[in-house]
């Protein structure tokens, strides 16, 4: 853990790489260029309008947890622009360091996390000072699985189109709160 803690960013130079992504992509066969506007849109939105709840610090804080977060995620993915700028700034003000790592630089991390066998992100690991992993969280929030789930057991009565628009409606309301809360209950 400590060697991709090391080759990990901060959430500013996260930010740098979705706008330069955006802006000026050096990867021309890039497969994820056009959600590139839209993650850094929402990223933007969810940074804007974060506001921290004191309960949630205060529990947090209560935990007395010394460790740090590592987030795998990537600027162009929907469910990492809601909750990763969320995480980052509310764990950074609890006084934990947050760094990123970007999953698509080296598979070897996300491997080791999958979900349902898939490189599903964010993915937020939970480390210990001595760069342990205590607990993982992710890729979404309970109420964010539970929609998926409905969408894929029932795609006919309950369209991507809708899940999709029901996902993103959700995260604009909840700015990141839950994820805050279940990445808090892991510490």
């Amino acid at each position: 853990m400590k060697n991709y803690w090391q080759n990990a960013i901060t959430f500013d130079e996260y930010l740098k790489v979705a706008e330069d992504r955006f802006h000026n992509n050096p990867n021309k066969e890039d497969e994820y260029q056009e959600y590139y506007e839209l993650g850094l849109q929402r990223t933007n939105r969810t940074v804007k309008t974060f506001k921290i709840d004191e309960e949630q610090m205060q529990r947090a804080k209560s935990k007395n947890f010394k460790g740090k977060l590592l987030i795998i995620s990537e600027p162009w993915c929907g469910d990492a622009s809601a909750t990763v700028p969320a995480a980052a700034k509310f764990f950074e003000a609890a006084g934990n360091e947050v760094r990123i790592f970007l999953r698509d630089s080296d598979p070897t991390l996300i491997d080791q996390f999958l979900t349902n066998g898939t490189q599903s992100i964010p993915k937020v690991i939970i480390l210990t000072e001595e760069d342990q992993v205590k607990a993982v969280w992710g890729p979404r929030p309970k109420y964010g699985n539970d929609l998926l789930k409905k969408f894929k057991e029932n795609p006919e009565t309950y369209p991507r189109e809708e899940f999709y628009n029901d996902l993103q409606v959700y995260y604009a309301k909840n700015r990141g709160h839950d994820a805050i809360e279940e990445i808090i209950e892991l510490l």
